[in-house]
């Protein structure tokens, strides 16, 4: 559990930092600040994680991360338009359109981390850092967590700050919940497809592969540790 605790943090560090690095010198003082400011606290949070801890106090963590992670997000949307602010993380139903942006992605995702689990033989649904709840996949959804940042975030912060999708592309229902238009949707879905192909070098194999296989080969080596041939999981940390 630690170690999904630990990547997804450092990934999630790893964005403000490129976000920083690319686009610091242009952003207003108060939002360089506040990224920098949030760029140390998850250096704590992941310095905190690699202490032994119970599970609660590693979800605990896991929480306290996202909201430093999710509250200074808005600072890498360059656009100048109203409706594509960020206000902080809504699901069931997202209240944004950068949630619903979001929420597909991660969906897409999951979808991916579950194959990749069935494919090495793990059961998707009996998790260590998620609860186990009927029909929930819940070690999907651990493995999600380490690439919620290098996959998903990166895409939807592209997608709008390149202007390929824009305030068109959604539609607000009465209840409040934002949807994405069909041919929105297929455009994410196709520009996920294309994302996939990016090739990264893996932390742990030393060996370059496309980002879409990463889930598979970080299944893979989970099995390798549940079985007793690595001492250790080695997390998906991004570089």
């Amino acid at each position: 559990m630690r170690s999904f605790v630990l990547a997804k943090t450092l990934n999630q560090r790893a964005m403000l930092r490129r976000g920083l690095r690319d686009h610091g010198d242009a952003m207003a003082p108060p939002a360089k600040a506040a990224l920098e400011e949030a760029e140390r606290r998850l250096t704590d949070i992941a310095r905190r994680a690699q202490i032994d801890q119970a599970t609660d106090a590693l979800r605990g963590l896991e929480g306290e991360a996202a909201a430093t992670y999710f509250g200074v997000l808005d600072h890498l949307i360059r656009v100048d338009e109203p409706s594509l602010r960020f206000c902080g993380r809504s699901r069931r139903p997202p209240l944004d359109p950068v949630n619903a942006l979001l929420s597909l992605l991660y969906t897409l995702l999951t979808h991916d981390c579950r194959s990749a689990l069935e494919t090495m033989g793990l059961d998707p649904a009996v998790g260590f850092l998620h609860r186990d709840r009927p029909g929930r996949p819940s070690l999907a959804l651990d493995l999600l967590e380490e690439f919620r940042p290098v996959v998903a975030d990166r895409l939807a912060l592209s997608l709008v700050n390149r202007r390929q999708i824009g305030a068109g592309a959604f539609r607000r229902m009465e209840n409040g919940a934002v949807l994405l238009a069909d041919d929105a949707r297929r455009e994410i879905i196709v520009a996920f497809q294309e994302r996939k192909k990016e090739e990264l070098l893996h932390p742990y194999l030393e060996e370059k592969a496309p980002l879409g296989l990463m889930p598979q080969l970080q299944a893979q080596l989970l099995a390798r540790h549940l079985r007793g041939d690595l001492d250790a999981y080695p997390p998906f940390v991004w570089r």
